[in-house]
């Protein structure tokens, strides 16, 4: 059997490229367990109570599956394989006790693993790591980009959580340094005020709004509004970590080309003529449907030398941007669905510039409904 462990150095990069080459994945093999098989027995969640931060209305909102199959979950994965782990540090001032615990998404319970760690700060601090037996049971070789996106859909769930139930500041680590765990999130407790939002974003969803957000299946048809599209490119591009990625939007006709946003975000301009989504759909894995989208939103950087650190930071960043881009679509009303893997996706080198400098990373289709809709209308 193939070993799909990352080598630190090497691995990763070797890894990135066959997955960037146009070679087939050979047949399934087993997943796996669905869950990490966490020590000791499952505990439930207890109800948080007053200034203390609610673990279980965190978790709920953000990775807890709603059936019993696991597929429907508030976070994006490709082929709804859900590969992260979800290890607690728990400090205090939350609804469980200070120590460490794993959390089993599909029965919404944890368990406890170990003590809690010297100077844990008060709240929980949440390390994501991954099975990748998982997603490589369907994906093979593609699978190590679909699991930092993946991670980085995790982290972004957590956050917005955490905005809903107004905890202090968030402190998301997605450096690229370390395989495990690839991300870390610290969620303070509530302190009792709104707590700071970054200048320009918009306000917190509502639970009900996160509990909502589900991929809508393709096709998806229909041309963004302009003020949608700005809105949707602008938070990815606040949450896409400066000067790492770029970002941009396919549009079809009455002028099909690629937008990008202006100086300070205020306006969309274009910056490529021409019809770029039937390329889209063919480097995106095959999916035709993506020839029709409404728009294609563009995460695109991370050149062919980059390293093992740049790798992660870049995929774990566009995984976190896309699914708060994913968010503010469906709050201006639009179907969004997130496009993770990508073949021969050399942006650069099809606009004319050097090859292997700016090869698209991740994608949000986008459009203004599902193409069935039109017959019930």
């Amino acid at each position: 059997m193939e070993d799909h462990r990352e080598d630190p150095q090497t691995g990763l990069v070797a890894a990135l490229a066959r997955a960037r080459s146009p070679e087939r994945p050979g047949p399934d093999t087993p997943a796996g367990a669905p869950v990490r098989a966490w020590a000791g027995p499952p505990l439930p969640i207890p109800q948080a109570g007053p200034a203390h931060l609610d673990l279980r209305t965190l978790l709920h909102l953000s990775l807890a599956a709603s059936d019993t199959s696991g597929r429907l979950r508030p976070t994006p994965s490709a082929g709804a394989l859900h590969p992260v782990d979800t290890e607690l540090v728990v400090g205090t001032g939350c609804s469980l006790p200070p120590g460490r615990y794993g959390y089993d998404p599909l029965r919404h319970r944890v368990h406890h693993v170990g003590p809690p760690v010297d100077g844990t700060p008060p709240g929980v601090t949440v390390a994501l790591s991954v099975t990748a037996q998982r997603t490589v049971s369907h994906y093979g070789h593609r699978a190590w980009p679909l699991l930092l996106l993946d991670t980085g859909h995790a982290a972004a769930a957590l956050l917005l959580a955490a905005r809903v139930l107004g905890a202090g500041e968030s402190d998301v680590r997605m450096d690229g340094r370390t395989e495990n765990p690839l991300a870390v999130i610290r969620i303070p407790p509530p302190y009792g005020r709104s707590p700071r939002r970054p200048a320009g974003t918009e306000d917190p969803p509502t639970p009900a709004e996160l509990l909502a957000r589900r991929s809508t299946p393709p096709p998806l048809v229909g041309l963004p509004p302009r003020e949608a599209l700005r809105a949707v490119l602008a938070t990815a591009e606040r949450a896409g970590g400066r000067g790492l990625l770029r970002w941009c939007a396919a549009v079809g006709p009455p002028r099909p080309g690629l937008m990008h946003l202006g100086p300070e975000g205020t306006a969309l301009r274009r910056y490529a003529s021409g019809e770029a989504r039937p390329t889209l759909a063919a480097w995106a894995a095959g999916q035709a449907w993506l020839a029709d989208a409404g728009a294609v939103l563009l995460a695109h950087g991370c050149p062919a030398d980059a390293d093992a650190t740049h790798i992660r930071r870049a995929h774990l960043r566009a995984g976190f941007a896309v699914h708060l881009a994913h968010v503010t679509a469906l709050r201006h009303g639009l179907a969004a669905r997130p496009v993770g893997s990508w073949q021969q996706a050399d942006l650069g080198a099809a606009l004319g510039a050097a090859p292997g400098r700016d090869w698209v990373v991740h994608a949000l289709a986008l459009g203004t409904h599902h193409a069935d809709e039109e017959s019930s209308t």
